[in-house]
């Protein structure tokens, strides 16, 4: 069973840092990209990042660059969101993805169960 799990979550003030992290199994995570996406509350589920199979190369979304980093560690099975600078309008609830691309924000079956994140002062 493929089975993705989020932890790090919380309560930051806006300019805070958070790191998420990933625990996949499974499945052999040095086989996949993998992405984030986010859902705030009453809006649709938007992509965050991505990062391809061997850390080599990052993707991310307009709100995320230059704020945000995705990292990995196959051997580990972990991916990891760093979030810095964080704002208001990043609160939302953010959830791991095997595969890759902004399409994986309207494929839920791809994701794990969430993990909250709210900025706020």
């Amino acid at each position: 069973e493929i089975r993705l799990v989020e932890s790090g979550g919380g309560m930051v003030q806006p300019g805070g840092s958070l790191r998420l992290t990933c625990v996949a199994s499974g499945f052999d995570l040095s086989t996949d990209d993998m992405t984030w996406v986010r859902q705030a509350p009453g809006k649709v589920p938007e992509w965050v990042g991505s990062i391809n199979t061997i850390s080599t190369a990052t993707y991310y979304s307009e709100f995320a660059e230059g704020r945000f980093t995705i990292s990995r560690s196959n051997a580990e099975n972990i991916v990891w969101l760093q979030m810095d600078n964080l704002k208001p309008e990043d609160t939302a609830l953010y959830y791991c993805a095997k595969g890759h691309g902004p399409a994986l924000a309207k494929n839920r079956k791809m994701w794990g169960q969430g993990v909250q994140v709210t900025v706020s002062s």
